[in-house]
């Protein structure tokens, strides 16, 4: 299926070792390669010897790797291909304008997967009937629907393969694909190069569609600085008759004014904003216009009544409906609740109130997962729950400390709180350049580079330097947004590693972790094992299936599914009631709609029958102890704007699971053999997940060939830091 970019090693032999050794008091997740293609293109990771000053088999495994994820990603000929599969499944044969009306219908929806999926099928016809319009038709609505989903890359791609075909009323295509091209630049921050789209949207567009891109033009010149000329198109606009789009315009009005250096009119719009009727959506726009009083009170100067306005906007939140809203794009505004919830951290802030500050953060994340799911599967009550500063502090243990951050534009907020304290700090650093220090740490790491040590400290100076923890304090980190693909433990302060001197774990979020702490302390050690799925051929995964049986003889109570045994038919039937899980599968990460990543599980009546994220999601899982993620970079997926990675990490411990490992780049063998040995054999020893995973990743350190971050610092522990295994 080569729609989907791919989570997984290079071989399925690889991590044998790593896997033998394990004393094995947990569930292991083994997420193989996704496929055929998976299996040629995945990089092998340095050997395990002394790579800190770099080398060229280290170099040429990360520009491999960065050739095989573009290589996974969705591609004109793959969706053909798939569309054809796709088509010859239908019991009912639509034609191809009838699909692409059904892509733009699902795309409006929010309901990206399945509208690229019917737009792969309009495809296909193009190419069987030899149809140009229908071509130029269907990469335009592909262009839409990845536009909606964020996937930027994709729908310019296909914006310009869009423009490559003759359309019988160009209209219909140029207008709305230069729009998209107009889209992904303002989203990338290029607003002068929107500007010049938009105008030839313009251009391009009928009069029903004109008003759109007009309305989009106005907030790109907005963005660029040109309020006068913003003014001047919004002068020549007409009111829109629907409501949604009534209430948006206003919206903008509001914006021109603010950007027009006049915040007491635009004051006076917002307030007359939250009083406006819009049907059913009334509370989602009394929220924005909440929002937008507290933007305009800030600019002149009012904390207080900033405060309380935004306070107003939180309020509204939850009352609100998670949904995609196709209105808000195509009007230019791309808005995202997480914004709100990011002016309520700075506000709070800034009027000294951290816990009030902190709750926010913890709240956005909670909404976050909504919106994601947008009631397409049924959350657990912790997912969607959160816990105030009060009741988390109740739970802390005297050595416990949470260090939770929160990347706003223009700086990082940082709480660590404590059984009797929370202190708040602000380090100067902007969300962009968070972000390229990321990635240079992480690269600098799987390039096997000494720079990894120099950026360790430097990072660890910005990030831990201000929060005063005492060594010996367990470490609970909350990270956000780029901080989620941070190997914590690799920080460096005063010299030392923070796993050196903390034990450490990390937390989608808090309030998750707390009620799964609380939960499930101890748990028994029993198996249940899944290995090598039968599908076909090409999946076949005969070295899992050895450590699946491997692994059962260290459990004397155990079951094991192998083969065409291995479905999701009987994954789903004893999912409740096994507290540790092992799964050795092929498994497809979906950037497009995180709800359809799947684990490739066995086939069932002649058909397959893959496990979706959104199906986890909705199975009880609340007795499950630990799952380990241990694939190459099992701990990535997208990331939500101003959230954490959207993937099978979130969706496990939303159905339930308390602790999970996984990784964040591809592992070493012999590394990984150290690791997971010793942190099983302290599990064996009545020891907790957290110091056991500390003891692990320590042993690797302590060897010289394996003292570089890219041996032993892979693994993220994350959940229910406080679990033991045992009777």
């Amino acid at each position: 299926m080569a729609w989907f970019s791919r989570w997984g090693c290079a071989h399925p032999a690889r991590r044998r070792a790593g896997l033998a050794g394990a004393a094995g008091l947990v569930g292991v997740l083994l997420l193989g390669p996704g496929g055929p293609s998976a299996l040629a293109q995945r990089p092998a990771p340095p050997p395990a010897a002394p790579v800190a000053a770099g080398g060229p088999n280290a170099e040429a495994a990360a520009d491999r790797m960065a050739q095989a994820r573009l290589a996974d990603t969705d591609t004109l000929l793959a969706l053909t291909s798939e569309g054809a599969v796709l088509y010859g499944q239908d019991a009912v044969k639509l034609s191809g304008y009838q699909y692409c009306s059904q892509a733009v219908a699902l795309a409006e929806a929010g309901e990206f997967r399945q509208s690229v999926r019917a737009a792969s099928k309009a495809l296909h016809l193009a190419n069987a009937t030899s149809d140009p319009n229908l071509r130029a038709v269907a990469n335009r609505d592909l262009a839409i629907v990845y536009s909606y989903s964020g996937q930027l890359e994709k729908a310019e791609e296909f914006a310009r393969e869009a423009l490559r075909h003759p359309a019988r009323d160009p209209k219909l295509v140029v207008g709305p694909v230069q729009k998209v091209i107009g889209d992904v630049r303002t989203r990338r921050g290029d607003f002068a190069g929107a500007v010049l789209s938009y105008d030839e949207a313009l251009a391009n567009s009928s009069p029903r569609y004109a008003p759109l891109v007009q309305a989009s033009l106005v907030n790109a010149l907005i963005e660029s600085g040109n309020a006068v000329r913003a003014r001047q198109v919004l002068g020549e606009m007409a009111q829109p008759r629907e409501a949604p789009l009534a209430a948006q315009l206003e919206r903008t009005r509001a914006r021109l004014l603010l950007a027009e250096n006049k915040p007491a009119e635009a004051r006076d719009i917002y307030r007359a904003l939250t009083t406006r009727q819009v049907g059913t959506d009334t509370a989602y726009y009394r929220l924005w216009a909440w929002d937008g009083v507290a933007r305009s009170e800030l600019a002149l100067g009012q904390k207080q009544a900033a405060a309380e306005a935004a306070g107003r906007a939180l309020a509204d939140v939850d009352q609100v409906r998670a949904r995609f809203r196709s209105e808000e794009v195509k009007m230019g505004l791309f808005s995202d609740l997480q914004s709100v919830f990011e002016r309520g951290v700075a506000v709070y802030s800034e009027a000294g109130d951290p816990k009030r500050a902190f709750e926010v953060s913890e709240h956005s994340r909670s909404r976050a997962l909504l919106d994601a799911v947008r009631g397409r599967a049924k959350l657990s009550e912790p997912s969607a729950g959160t816990v105030g500063v009060a009741a988390l502090q109740r739970t802390l243990a005297a050595d416990e400390r949470v260090v939770q951050y929160h990347a706003l534009p223009d700086r990082l907020m940082v709480w660590v709180v404590g059984p009797d304290s929370i202190v708040e700090k602000s380090v100067p650093v902007k969300r962009e350049a968070l972000t390229e220090l990321v990635e240079t740490f992480r690269n600098s790491i799987v390039r096997g580079r000494r720079a990894a040590i120099t950026n360790a400290d430097k990072l660890g100076e910005a990030l831990l330097g201000p929060l005063g923890l005492k060594p010996g304090q367990r470490v609970v980190v909350v990270p956000h947004g780029p901080l989620h693909y941070l190997p914590f433990q690799a920080l460096r302060l005063d010299g030392r590693y923070l796993i050196e001197t903390h034990p450490v774990s990390v937390a989608p979020s808090i309030s998750i972790a707390v009620q799964l702490a609380q939960r499930t302390p101890r748990v028994n050690a029993a198996l249940t094992a899944f290995g090598n799925p039968r599908i076909e051929d090409k999946y076949d995964l005969p070295g899992a299936e050895t450590e699946v049986k491997q692994l059962a003889q260290l459990f004397p109570r155990n079951t094991v599914y192998m083969g065409a045994a291995a479905t999701k038919t009987q994954f789903r039937d004893v999912a409740s009631r096994s507290p540790l899980m092992h799964v050795a599968a092929h498994a497809e990460a979906d950037e497009v709609d995180p709800l359809y990543s799947r684990i490739l599980l066995a086939n069932e009546g002649g058909k397959q029958n893959f496990l979706e994220a959104h199906e986890i999601l909705a199975l009880p899982m609340d007795g499950t102890a630990l799952v380990t993620l241990s694939a190459c970079e099992s701990g990535l997926g997208r990331i939500a704007q101003g959230d954490e990675v959207l993937g099978f990490t979130r969706s496990f411990l939303s159905a339930g699971s308390s602790s999970l490992i996984a990784s964040l780049w591809p592992v070493s063998d012999d590394a990984t053999a150290v690791l997971m040995g010793t942190l099983y054999g302290e599990l064996a020893k009545g020891r907790d997940v957290q110091k056991a995973m500390q003891a692990g990743q320590l042993a690797v350190l302590k060897d010289p060939k394996m003292s570089h971050p890219f041996f032993w610092a892979p693994f993220n522990l994350i959940g229910n830091w406080r679990l033991t295994v045992g009777s």
